[in-house]
């Protein structure tokens, strides 16, 4: 049993952990029920089912969630913060629940007025990195299905920009005419990669007809679907490495996120003669949960909550 757990919910999936009075994790888990999967009434059964037994044994259990469970569309929508958003300073919304047992508050994302930009995850990944380098001084970036560049400074968010790269790549592996040319389940042809996160970026207003052309080279030429869906990797990274130059050319860069695909950037940085640092995206986002533990359930945040609940 605990008093405490820590949530990051995402749209796919949700990973939970359970702590100790001293923010140790006791008890990891994982569940496939996402926020894309749920209706708002259906976040608190999803989390009991995961969680109930974890609750503790008398009194309220505390529970901190980042993430999509704060969305227009999730549990219960939590403001966003607009930039610069510094972390130190955490926001949190707190939900109603039907179990008593439950105290639960979730934590706001950032926005950007000018481009319009939105995260929600991303930022208490931040937050937890910042953790152990506070000092940083530069891009930050968080690859995924909607990758996020984000500049830091002085332990705040200073802007950001979202590339939609890994649901193209999705989209064009699964649903478009390129989908039987790059299916595979090989692993990535490095080579092959790099070669074509080089070609992206020499001449970027040419990615719609070389995506053409690995449908074409596997009609005339024999290109094996391994190599094509490589291509296909490089070519979309490339591209987003292209529009997004300023932000990682000659600055300190750090990857957060998946180790696959944390690396698969970096190598295509490497390739482009910057070098980056990868470091575990769920290792951050508990350690940024586990930061904002004490400020959030304060008694002055939450009589704060409770004010803001009468207005």
């Amino acid at each position: 049993m605990t008093t405490r757990i820590a949530v990051d919910w995402g749209t796919s999936a949700l990973r939970l952990w359970a702590l100790d009075a001293a923010g140790t994790p006791m008890v990891e888990r994982r569940s496939d029920k996402g926020m894309g999967r749920l209706s708002s009434e259906a976040f608190e059964p999803a989390f009991l089912e995961i969680a109930g037994d974890l609750l503790a044994e008398s009194g309220q259990t505390q529970v901190l969630i980042c993430g999509m469970a704060g969305a227009r569309d999730g549990w219960c929508e939590a403001p966003y913060r607009a930039t610069p958003a510094r972390l130190t300073a955490p926001e949190a919304t707190r939900v109603p629940t039907q179990d008593a047992r439950l105290d639960v508050r979730i934590l706001g994302g950032v926005s950007q007025a000018e481009p319009a930009d939105v995260m929600r995850g991303e930022e208490t990944q931040i937050a937890g990195f910042l953790v152990n380098d506070p000092a940083f001084d530069g891009t930050l970036c968080l690859p995924g299905t909607h990758t996020k560049w984000v500049q830091v400074s002085d332990g705040t968010i200073q802007d950001f920009c979202t590339v939609m790269t890994g649901e193209l790549f999705a989209l064009l592996s699964r649903q478009s005419v390129l989908r039987r040319s790059v299916e595979s389940d090989a692993p990535l042809s490095m080579p092959s990669f790099s070669a074509a996160v080089r070609e992206a970026v020499e001449q970027p207003e040419r990615l719609t007809a070389a995506l053409f052309s690995l449908r074409a080279e596997g009609l005339v030429a024999g290109l094996r679907p391994e190599s094509a869906k490589s291509r296909l990797s490089g070519l979309l990274i490339g591209q987003e490495l292209a529009a997004t130059r300023a932000r990682w050319l000659g600055r300190s860069v750090t990857i957060i996120g998946d180790d696959s695909l944390a690396e698969l950037y970096r190598s295509a940085l490497e390739t482009l003669g910057t070098v980056a640092q990868c470091q575990s995206g769920s290792a951050l986002s508990l350690l940024g949960l586990g930061a904002a533990f004490d400020t959030v359930f304060s008694p002055d945040f939450s009589r704060k909550l409770s004010s803001e609940t009468q207005i």
